[in-house]
């Protein structure tokens, strides 16, 4: 077994690992660093989803010279309605309503096609000499004062100062190094799926709450939208299984008939839903980052932009460190991450998990107070922009200069 020694190996070959490898290298040309990825090559091409990337994370792009790719197949969102009403419902009252715009007038967020993103990330990697090293699903873990040791099952080794676990949820990384984890399963799968309509949408996102659980209307760039909907699991799993006529008859009972005749485009598929958070994003030598630290509820629609602040964070912090001299992987260094990462994770995990609870019921005092809650905040301008902010995902002064749009 030959082994390949590096500075920085990156596990994982999503929107995470890849611009986080990105990021470094841009910002440390000298630091030798490469990508593993479980999956075999062009499999990431058969990702039918599309995420929301807010503001923050479009600056983080721009920066690294990415969006220019991505930009053509992203749709600006340009204004979001929250409902809370009963699938059987004639009539679903709009009790929320956001502007798409931060102060600048740049839209709060962007939907995009994940293929789109993960293109233009690894056009990028490959333009800057970051090889990446498919079908390597990292099989071992040998953590020493001076390197971490990576084997992968299909027979390869790597050394490296510093290893960034960008592996999923279910990171193995994280498990070999014994790290744990809090989880709590919500008994619900979301059905990812993409539909062409009728009617245009004009850029505005929906949010449906349902007894069963939030069902997201996200516009793509066309007539087109993407979807989010959630049903419990064993729903879930019969409605993925249902002929196209069971399965459209019950989707057009939960999008409604205001965007005209629906066509399903593509495949549809179940992915179960839960909280996980680790309780340590970081060992000697290891740094979680994305999935691997932290699984949340789509609910919010916060997964992908928490993925990208823990970029930018990790990357600032090892950055300036190698500027410095300083050891890279040491636990002295990373703990910086840690710290600058932690409570916006646990804020927002938080924050997710208490919207599941509170939206995915049907008991009527629960749906009163929400509803009047909603429609609180709908009438009180200075807390929506709060809330605008924050889905925006930019930094004051003190946040990683990337979500900025600055560079390390």
């Amino acid at each position: 077994m030959t082994t390949q020694t590096l500075d920085i190996l990156v596990c994982g070959g999503g929107y995470v690992g890849l611009s986080a490898a990105v990021a470094l290298k841009l910002a440390g040309p000298s630091l030798d660093i490469a990508v593993i990825d479980a999956a075999p090559a062009e499999v990431w091409r058969k990702d039918q989803r599309a995420s929301a990337i807010a503001a923050g994370a479009r600056r983080l792009l721009t920066t690294l010279g990415v969006w220019g790719a991505i930009e053509p197949e992203a749709q600006p969102i340009s204004d979001m309605v929250v409902t809370d009403s009963r699938t059987s419902d004639p009539v679903r009252p709009v009790f929320l309503t956001f502007g798409g715009s931060i102060e600048d007038g740049e839209p709060f967020a962007h939907m995009a096609p994940n293929v789109a993103m993960v293109a233009a990330l690894r056009d990028k990697a490959a333009e800057i000499g970051i090889p990446i090293h498919q079908s390597a699903a990292a099989s071992a873990l040998d953590i020493t004062e001076r390197d971490a040791r990576v084997e992968t099952a299909d027979g390869r080794a790597f050394t490296a100062r510093l290893v960034i676990a960008a592996d999923g949820v279910k990171s193995s990384l994280r498990d070999m190094a014994g790290i744990k984890t809090q989880r709590w399963e919500y008994g619900q799968s979301g059905i990812v799926t993409t539909v062409a309509h009728e009617r245009p949408h004009n850029g505005r996102a929906e949010e449906h709450f349902l007894p069963s659980g939030p069902f997201a209307i996200l516009p793509l760039t066309g007539n087109r939208s993407s979807l989010v909907w959630t049903e419990r699991t064993e729903d879930a799993n019969r409605l993925v299984a249902e002929d196209d006529f069971v399965f459209e008859a019950e989707l057009e009972r939960r999008f409604g008939h205001h965007l005209g005749t629906l066509t399903v485009e593509g495949g549809r598929r179940a992915f179960p839903l839960g909280l996980t958070l680790a309780r340590e994003f970081v060992r000697p030598r290891l740094a979680l980052a994305g999935d691997a630290a932290h699984g949340i509820h789509p609910v919010a629609g916060q997964g992908l932009n928490l993925g990208f602040r823990d970029v930018a964070a990790l990357a600032e912090t090892v950055v300036e460190a190698n500027r410095l001299g300083l050891d890279i992987g040491s636990l002295t260094v990373l703990e910086r991450y840690q710290t600058w990462r932690r409570f916006d994770t646990v804020r927002m995990g938080v924050t997710s998990d208490i919207l599941t609870r509170m939206f995915s019921n049907d008991i009527t005092p629960l749906r009163l107070v929400r509803d009047f809650g909603l429609s609180l905040v709908d009438r009180m301008p200075a807390m929506k922009r709060y809330f605008i902010n924050q889905a925006a995902g930019i930094p004051d002064a003190s946040g990683p200069r990337l979500l900025r749009g600055e560079t390390i």
